[in-house]
């Protein structure tokens, strides 16, 4: 009489990491959290700030896990998920007159937001596949230091700048006070991005000599 085992159990071609999934939730969720709110200001040093400033900025290293777990092609589709998103957020919240948004505010920031994390998709990937896959702190720390002060500057440039067409607009303000704006900003940012590097090191490295290919 033949004997025969079952067998055995084959493993998905296409494994997935559970540290990237956690940061892909984490990612959307921080930006959810952010734009939300945005809306609300507080004080720090006499100075206004808007209580998404706090949060925004951990999307950053976020995006960085992401990237380091999933890959070059799936931190790029989770920014423009996110921005989708945030659009469907801003569309649904103008149902709740508390909450309504700014358009201009929602818009600046969505834009901002795209070119700003895509800017750090490709700084990220170039450090670690032209410079150096060591030192996972500084992989995070200059794609942040290219992505932050670019996103700062966007955002504040197109919701409270006197551009072309707003001139006029009840947000647009002295490019005085857009600079005051965007100092505060970039100081509490480029803090709150220290404080999460760390975060990189939840996922296992991958290869990077055999990510090239994931452009």
């Amino acid at each position: 009489m033949a004997i025969t085992t079952s067998p055995a159990r084959s493993r998905s071609p296409f494994p997935i990491s559970r540290v990237g999934v956690a940061a892909v939730g984490a990612y959307v969720g921080a930006q959810v959290i952010a734009n939300v709110t945005s809306l609300k200001i507080g004080f720090v040093f006499d100075r206004a700030v808007d209580m998404g400033t706090f949060i925004y900025p951990i999307t950053f290293t976020l995006r960085d896990v992401v990237h380091k777990a999933l890959g070059k092609r799936a931190a790029r589709t989770l920014v423009f998920t996110a921005a989708a998103v945030n659009v469907f957020l801003a569309l649904y919240l103008q149902f709740a007159a508390v909450l309504a948004p700014a358009w201009r505010i929602t818009t600046a920031s969505i834009v901002a937001q795209v070119i700003s994390e895509l800017a750090d998709t490709e700084v990220y990937h170039w450090f670690v596949t032209k410079v150096t896959a060591g030192h996972q702190w500084a992989r995070v720390a200059v794609s942040n230091a290219v992505s932050l002060p670019l996103d700062n500057a966007i955002f504040c440039g197109l919701a409270f700048g006197a551009i072309p067409g707003f001139e006029d607009h009840a947000l647009t303000l002295p490019w005085t006070v857009v600079w005051d704006i965007f100092v505060v900003n970039i100081t509490i940012k480029a803090l709150v991005s220290a404080a999460s590097l760390p975060l990189i090191y939840a996922s296992k490295d991958r290869d990077w000599s055999a990510d090239e290919a994931d452009a």
